[in-house]
């Protein structure tokens, strides 16, 4: 497996120290040093073009001030190399990145970014390198990213003071998900003395007291190369990055003795019980809303067997229906559904796992208690059958080879997998080449009193919180006037002076947003540098049965991936409407003679996941026509496709309906999912909402999958728990799935190449007597109900805006301008108006071409009518003046970026079929790739004008109860 080939070349500023090929994952681990400062860096050498880079610091606050997180978004905001306002946000319009963020873990702070293009990759490092190790974290970016204090009213010392700042915001968004204030709360209690007891993120509460000295002394401190890890990935060799981190950094520091790492905690003698409460707006009824968990401290994450051990236990107790621990949960009447903490979480230096139930009330915490305990105690006496673990290692092995990057790079997701083992000082090649810890495991489960072992260690753990969070109807409007109180209390201890400085201050960052630096100071691409071909995955045709089959060769690694695809038939609208729900059970129950246990452990010892999912798109050349499909998918390793065919035949056409208190336990568990989507994902579901009433693809996307589609779950969840009513739905489910059966379908199967010839030879046997389906009409949504102005009530403290215009297909010739238009008022007014003046976590335009709709969206927002009155100025804005040039081509590179954008090799075959299925074929794709590179200031400024007048607009919001109130002409709804 080990071994060290030719010396590998490096710069010689670094010293080179071992090479392992690590054979799953088709790569090379290079790993060096640099001689002066000690910075370790990490090379995942790999035939992908996709480069990819990392640098990252250990960062171990100490407070819930959030410094951490406000130096991540400060640090961005202009370097002694490119001293412009915003380069952060300014190459990221002038860039073919395929990815460009930062993020702020409890214990360390990462700068990723991928490119395919080299220009563009060594652009982005230079910017990286002297953004991180050499920012000019000016007090005005610290003011507008952080926090500060303004006048209600500019320049009116007798308004009401206020809180601003962008994480202020955004982290007052993520404390209003219930789940997101269980986590930290147990975290809280799990870890009282080292640096996990802090929120890293910032308590909204905690985040005034940070100041500016305090947050560049937090720099001086932790970002020194003797504190980073640097970590690239890719075909660029390690000897061409060490030269940029030398000449862009390394060379101007010396080694500093630091010791910034993260002690053991403390061990509890005994477990401990606490009570807290989160915010519930709205809500009049508040049984079977507390969330009860129990929580432990295990050992170290930076032991990477001990990690594979701890979740080899979670997988064994927790990972499917079948798992014993989690079939408790899932079938106790003593809440809704398993907590979404459930499961073991391995990103701080000592582990945690947890379990526990969502749904539930504060009387039936010893019982869950109790529950959560007596499962440990049967499987430490009893253990579980050896196929149960087995299953659970094969889930192991099917991660490990296969290669994702759909949402996010491939070489990005494996650094951020060993990131934390090398920031804490283990051996990166343990976090990523698992094979021999898996091979150990497999003998080591030979024995019987092996999980036995794993589960009485847990259960022997005295370091143990039960976490009972109750909702508190009350509690938003009592951090409301503490924090009014607070201001009024700052205020009246100001002096005329103080005030004028305060006025001073908001008037001087305001000129500084209004400021237009010269953005050649920063290095760029443009459309020369564009690749002139778009390269797309193109199937090969064949017939399996009596069924149309596409079949991709793709490098997946050993890794078979097999769809069942039915086009959507002519349903009524009760049907219709249960589509989701269908997909989400059809999975989850038995099939073909098992019970749902036996299927899901079936499930999980030959596949790596059987899901279904149904989808909507508008016609290519027509937006009031639609075609519709329903998918069942799954994907195995090779030695497993036939099992998996096999499978997946059995679930569409036996899946068992009949088992009606599983149906009923997974309807209430998407409730749950589905409820705690709208403070995480609020702005999507606003634009939703917002171009329901103007496509039939919309609305029925909103009825599916949006805040329409959750209210209609909550309607039907109430109404499940009459048994006749039960029976009924399963009915409706059963008849759903006949009509499917009869409905044309077809095949779509991606592998290697020397795959085929077995895979299509089984699948020819399994479906060669099943007849053709018979022709039906196809499913036709309703029509759009038209325009239409939205407020929806929910408890949180941030808005979510959104706003819509009807546009066109995507074959009309000003597609690709209001493709471009999306990114234009972004990058150039709503990213100031918004994010930076506002104070919003996000804000933008785009063009949805599935619906037609072009839509401007805000994201975890303090204001509401101020942004929808943003969003109508942008238009005017685009309109009355006149625009460079580079501000047009750089919105052109985004969407280029986009279309652009590599995803795994499996995803890009899916891709590549999904759009040909709808009429986006390779060559109207690379048809419209083109008209984006031809778009003009002119063409921009004649589309806003068509089709983005103020009567046209549809509105939707999302906020809470008493903000919607003082809204006018909305209609008003509640979730």
């Amino acid at each position: 497996m080990s071994h060290t080939p030719s010396p590998i070349m490096s710069h010689e500023a670094f010293e080179f120290l071992r090479a392992t090929r690590i054979p799953s994952l088709n790569l090379e681990l290079q790993e060096f040093r640099h001689r002066v400062t000690g910075a370790p860096h990490l090379h995942l050498a790999a035939e992908d073009d996709q480069n990819t880079f990392l640098v990252a610091f250990r960062t171990v606050p100490q407070d819930s001030t959030g410094v951490a997180h406000i130096l991540e978004h400060t640090s961005l905001c202009g370097s002694r190399k490119y001293p412009v306002r915003d380069p952060f946000f300014m190459m990221t319009r002038r860039s073919l990145n395929t990815f460009m963020n930062a993020f702020t873990s409890a214990d360390w702070t990462a700068y990723p970014f991928a490119s395919r293009n080299v220009k563009d990759f060594n652009n982005l490092l230079d910017v990286y390198l002297d953004a991180t190790f050499f920012p000019t974290l000016n007090e005005m970016d610290f003011l507008q990213e952080g926090h500060r204090v303004e006048f209600a009213e500019a320049g009116n010392p007798d308004s009401e003071l206020l809180f601003k700042g962008v994480v202020f915001n955004e982290m007052k968004g993520a404390m209003s998900s219930p789940v997101s204030a269980l986590y930290q709360a147990l975290t809280r209690e799990l870890f009282p003395t080292i640096t996990y007891h802090h929120n890293s993120g910032g308590d909204p509460e905690a985040i005034p007291d940070l100041t500016y000295e305090q947050l560049k002394a937090f720099h001086a401190y932790h970002y020194h190369p003797s504190n980073a890890v640097f970590m690239t990935f890719g075909d660029i060799p390690a000897a061409e990055h060490q030269a940029r981190f030398e000449e862009g950094a390394l060379k101007q520091f010396q080694r500093l003795p630091l010791d910034i790492s993260v002690p053991d905690e403390q061990r509890f003698n005994a477990p401990v019980k606490v009570e807290d409460r989160y915010a519930l707006d709205g809500e009049e009824e508040t049984r079977d809303k507390t969330h009860i968990v129990l929580g432990w401290l295990l050992g170290k994450s930076i032991d990477a067997e001990e990690v594979m051990r701890a979740h080899l236990l979670s997988g064994v107790l927790l990972d499917n229906g079948a798992s014993p621990l989690r079939h408790a949960l899932e079938t106790s009447e003593l809440g809704s559904a398993p907590s979404p903490l459930c499961g073991l979480s391995d990103s701080s230096r000592e582990m945690v796992f947890a379990a526990g139930l969502e749904g539930s009330n504060p009387e039936h915490a010893a019982a869950v208690e109790q529950l959560i305990l007596d499962v440990l105690q049967d499987v430490a006496d009893n253990g579980v059958e050896k196929e149960v673990v087995e299953a659970v290692l094969h889930q192991y092995e099917l991660s490990q080879r296969e290669v994702s990057g759909d949402g996010f790079p491939y070489g990005l997701q494996l650094m951020v997998n060993a990131l934390g083992t090398v920031l804490h000082g283990a051996d990166a090649l343990a976090a990523l080449d698992i094979d021999p810890i898996l091979e150990k495991l497999r003998r080591q489960i030979e024995d019987p009193t092996f999980i036995k072992g794993l589960a009485r260690t847990v259960l022997d753990n005295p370091h143990r919180v039960r976490m009972v969070m109750t909702t508190d109807t009350t509690l938003s409007a009592e951090r409301a006037a503490l924090e009014a109180a607070r201001l009024a209390a700052m205020k009246a201890g100001m002096d005329e002076a103080t005030k004028q400085q305060i006025i001073a201050q908001a008037a001087a960052l305001a000129q500084r947003q209004e400021q237009h630096d010269d953005p050649e100071v920063l290095p760029k691409v443009g459309l020369e540098d564009i690749p002139a071909e778009l390269s797309i995955p193109v199937a090969e045709k064949q017939t399996i049965g009596a069924m149309p089959a596409s079949w991709f060769a793709r490098g997946t690694n050993g890794i078979v991936y097999q769809q069942i695809v039915v086009d959507l038939p002519e349903l009524d609208e009760e049907l219709a409407q249960l589509l989701p729900l269908f997909t989400d059970v059809l999975t989850e129950v038995g099939s073909a003679g098992r019970d749902y246990l036996e299927a899901q452990a079936l499930q999980a010892a030959v596949t790596g996941g059987i899901g279904a999912n149904v989808a909507l798109r508008g016609a290519v050349d027509d937006l009031q026509q639609s075609r519709g499909t329903f998918t069942l998918s799954g994907k195995a390793l090779v030695r497993n496709q036939a099992a998996l065919a096999d499978l997946m035949q059995e679930t569409f056409e036996a899946a068992r309906f009949d088992e009606l208190p599983r149906i009923r336990e997974l309807v209430a568990q998407e409730r749950m999912y589905r409820e705690q989507r709208v403070t995480s994902a609020g702005h999507s579901l606003a634009m939703v909402a917002a171009s329901a009433g103007l496509t039939p693809s919309a609305a029925q996307q909103h009825r599916w999958g949006g805040l329409g589609g959750i209210k209609h779950l909550k309607a039907l969840d109430d109404s499940l728990d009459d048994k006749a009513a039960l029976a009924r739905f399963s009915a409706r489910l059963e008849r759903l799935r006949d009509i499917l059966m009869k409905a044309p379908r077809q095949l779509l199967l991606i592998g290697e190449a020397e795959q085929r010839e077995a895979i299509s030879g089984h699948l020819q046997q399994r479906w060669q007597s099943h007849p053709a389906a018979a022709m039906s009409g196809p499913y036709l949504p309703p029509a759009a109900a038209g325009q239409l102005q939205q407020g929806w009530a929910t408890s949180t403290q941030v808005n979510f805006c959104a706003r819509a215009y009807p546009g066109v297909c995507p074959e009309h010739s000003d597609a690709a301008a209001l493709m471009v238009l999306g990114g234009f008022l972004r990058n150039n007014f709503l990213h100031r108006t918004i994010r930076e003046q506002g104070g919003a976590y996000g804000g933008g335009a785009s063009f949805d071409t599935d619906s037609g709709a072009f839509r401007f969206y805000s994201y975890r927002d303090p204001r509401l009518s101020e942004t929808l009155a943003d969003f109508d100025k942008s238009v005017s804005w685009l309109l009355e003046n006149t625009h460079e040039w580079r501000l047009v081509e750089e919105a052109i590179l985004g969407v280029i970026s986009a279309i652009d954008k590599p995803g795994s090799p499996a995803g890009e075959a899916k891709k590549s079929f999904y759009a040909t299925l709808h009429g986006r074929t390779p060559e109207q794709r690379r048809r419209f790739r083109a008209r984006i590179l031809e778009v003009r200031e002119g063409d921009l400024k004649r589309v806003a004008a068509t089709y983005l007048k103020p009567e046209l607009a549809s509105t939707a919001v999302i906020s809470d109860p008493t903000t919607l109130a003082k809204q006018q002409g909305l209609e008003i709804l509640k979730l």
